[in-house]
């Protein structure tokens, strides 16, 4: 299959305080190129000379960038700009969406892994799945593996990297520690991927790549002027489980064990029905969608919404302390339409504003993700984008 010719330009985001080395030239020129290629990506295309000003570099410093970027193909010459200023009209470069292709997989469903290619401005340009069928251990990595294999055939465009979004806890190093239902226990994935595809593979916990994707392609369109910005905000993941990811100040958070943003084993109803954790109460129990679909066929249609309020009102008993303490901006839920976007959605924010201080809620944006099945999958595009290209 074909590879990219690309260097790898920064590690995936980090939470603040990471060591750091001393710097070196080579870290110099990693690092402005990284910072062209990102201006580009948030701003859109402009002029060398406006990119110089947006990115804070010099003008040959930038036209040097610039012209090993086009050699390169990930930046593409746009042609002269049409506006009414004076003087010779400049001309505009920009990321080329095809220059590469990523390979993303979202391992996150019970039932299904979902894979997708992805151009470099988060476009879905093809998806494919195939069926889990209760496989675990070797048997899902075989999967996973036949997944990489179908969707690398269905692209000529050269492949950045693969791009994997998995439950349970992740290092660094893309060894899954623990993933329980899909039986994966230190699993070293992003080696075995790598070695079966040849392309770098990035992996990453599923919630935390989902607040990777709202981070990279939301912040990228925005258009009120916002987009350098750095945010904080959650993304809620809620599947069989409830899942978390954190990104704060523009950094993502995984925590010193990986499992930054553990909230579906808080307890919200000490009398609560038993959790597969063996505790009562959890918030898992409430709100996972698996148990709340069931809860709902036991009620008529006049009762149902009193059910989602009360999923809703336990989320947000949850999500206010950390809203408060983490002043966070936005809050995202991911998962069924019919569950989230409605009255559970009302609750949960009606009861994180009703706990916390007015100075904290009011800046606070709560929302339903839409019907983004790809969220997931464009987090881990979002993944191989920062580790390959520096963009993030």
């Amino acid at each position: 299959m074909p590879r990219a010719t690309a260097d790898r330009t920064s590690a995936p985001p980090r939470p603040s305080g990471t060591p750091t080395t001393k710097s070196l030239p080579q870290h110099a020129r990693t690092h402005n190129r990284s910072l062209v290629l990102q201006t580009l990506f948030r701003r859109g295309s402009m002029s060398r000379a406006d990119l110089a000003r947006e990115s804070g570099l010099t003008r040959p410093t930038v036209s040097g960038i610039v012209q090993e970027l086009t050699a390169d193909g990930i930046v593409v010459d746009l042609g002269l700009r049409e506006d009414a200023r004076v003087g010779k009209p400049a001309t505009l470069v920009g990321v080329r969406a095809d220059a590469f292709h990523i390979l993303a997989l979202d391992l996150s469903s019970a039932e299904r892994f979902v894979g997708a290619v992805v151009d470099l401005r988060g476009t879905v340009v093809r998806r494919t799945t195939v069926d889990i069928d209760g496989a675990s251990g070797e048997a899902a990595v075989a999967l996973a593996e036949r997944l990489v294999d179908e969707l690398a055939a269905s692209t000529r465009q050269p492949l950045l990297g693969v791009g994997v979004g998995t439950p349970g806890i992740v290092d660094h190093d893309g060894v899954v520690r623990t993933a329980v239902h899909l039986g994966w226990y230190d699993l070293p994935l992003a080696a075995r991927l790598s070695a079966h595809a040849g392309v770098p593979v990035h992996v990453g916990n599923d919630a935390n790549l989902a607040a990777l994707a709202v981070h990279t392609y939301d912040d990228a369109r925005r258009d009120d002027g916002r987009r350098d910005e750095p945010r904080s905000l959650m993304v809620v993941t809620i599947e069989n489980g409830v899942g978390v990811g954190l990104v704060l100040g523009g950094a993502l958070v995984e925590g010193d064990q990986f499992s930054a943003g553990e909230i579906g084993h808080v307890t919200v109803d000490e009398d609560g029905d038993v959790c597969a954790c063996g505790r009562r109460g959890c918030l898992e129990v409430s709100l996972a969608a698996p148990g709340l679909h069931a809860r709902l066929l036991d009620h008529d249609a006049g009762s149902r919404g009193a059910v989602l309020h009360e999923a809703g009102r336990a989320l947000g008993i949850v999500l206010a302390p950390v809203v408060s303490v983490l002043a966070l901006d936005e809050v995202v839920l991911s998962g069924p339409r019919d569950l989230l976007d409605g009255a559970l959605l009302r609750a949960a924010a009606e009861t994180v504003r009703a706990r916390t201080l007015s100075a904290v809620s009011t800046g606070l944006t709560m929302r339903y993700a839409g019907d983004d099945r790809d969220l997931a999958a464009l987090g881990a595009a979002s993944l191989v984008l920062s580790a390959e290209l520096g963009i993030s």
